[in-house]
């Protein structure tokens, strides 16, 4: 019999390779040329993909990766690096076995083809998928799902494998979140809690994604969790894209409007988000909070994302442990 060797991938959805017009450009073609991102016929996207977004788009979103680019690179790809090193230390030595763990992006390097041959070459036979992406969605957990799968086509042994689809509502999630709100509080007053969901567009949820109901979840459960009532926090959802109505109320609309209503201290946290990258830095606690105070707000403070934190890498940890126990397809005790 085959002895079973478990792998883990974890995916995410890429970040450019350096804060350049050029590689932003290579980046936006690769995320923005995937149907399930933008379902629109090529015929009618295209045209507007290459004729307008390609040729304007990368300049300005250069400039914007450049405000929270550092030494070590983009935060995103960091970080999950980080995060691949911890977690394949933690469980390891948890089960006194090489468990291997590698990363793959949806759209840049290093590819989610690239950490599949990865782990094939260790000798992985049995495949456990981790989209950090919390809140399931189409345009993002479906997408590393297809890129798994079409490398698979050119493979002649397939692994046993296990996609962990979403913890919006795992246990362990919900807490690790909560504890890092408290953290923020000891340091910081309590104030009003916005949680901040990346947006998709509006008919993709009513065409069945179940992206929206699971990001409500989440809040709803985290608020619980801190013991919140319901007039000390709200969600909403950001980085909208084009013409068409995104799910709503949109973020910025909200930072603009609190202060008219007399709640003038905010705290902001991102919990759709499993690591710090441009939509956290530069959107929110850069610009979110310009446009808060701008609107006559006193206090904003961004609560950081997991990232490679202690709490992150047993939440993560757990989540993989309890979904491959449940299905049977690694040699985890």
């Amino acid at each position: 019999m085959t002895q079973k060797k478990l792998g883990i991938l974890l995916t995410n959805i890429g970040t450019p390779d350096a804060p350049t017009p050029s590689a932003v450009r290579r980046y936006l073609k690769a995320f923005l040329s995937d149907r399930r991102v933008i379902a629109l016929p090529p015929i009618l996207w295209k045209p507007i993909l290459y004729g307008i977004i390609l040729r304007t788009r990368p300049k300005k979103s250069a400039e914007l990766y450049q405000k929270i680019w550092t030494e070590e690179g983009s935060p995103l790809l960091f970080h999950t690096q980080d995060i691949a090193i911890k977690l394949q230390e933690k469980l390891s030595k948890k089960f006194n076995q090489d468990i291997p763990v590698t990363i793959g992006m949806n759209y840049s390097n290093p590819s989610i083809k690239s950490g599949l041959e990865t782990l094939r070459a260790q000798g992985m036979n049995q495949l456990c998928v981790l989209p950090m992406y919390p809140q399931y969605s189409a345009t993002s957990t479906a997408s590393s799902i297809d890129a798994v799968c079409q490398t698979f086509k050119t493979w002649r042994a397939i692994p046993a494998c296990r996609f962990i689809d979403h913890y919006a509502d795992h246990p362990s999630y919900i807490q690790a979140i909560s504890d890092a709100i408290r953290d923020h509080w000891k340091k910081n007053e309590k104030s009003y809690l916005l949680f901040s969901f990346h947006g998709i567009p509006q008919k993709y949820a009513e065409a069945g994604d179940p992206y929206a109901d699971l990001c409500q979840l989440s809040a709803r459960l985290i608020a619980e969790n801190l013991k919140l009532n319901d007039k000390e926090w709200s969600v909403s959802f950001q980085s909208r894209l084009g013409p068409t109505k995104w799910l709503s109320p949109y973020t910025d609309h909200v930072l603009a409007a609190l202060p008219k209503q007399n709640i003038k201290r905010i705290q902001v946290v991102c919990p759709g988000f499993a690591v710090d990258c441009l939509e956290t830095l530069e959107e929110i606690a850069i610009r979110g909070k310009e446009q808060f105070l701008e609107a006559g707000g006193e206090s904003f403070d961004y609560i950081p994302a997991l990232n490679s934190s202690d709490a992150h890498i047993e939440m993560l940890a757990t989540v993989i442990v309890s979904a491959n126990a449940r299905n049977d397809v690694s040699n985890l005790p």
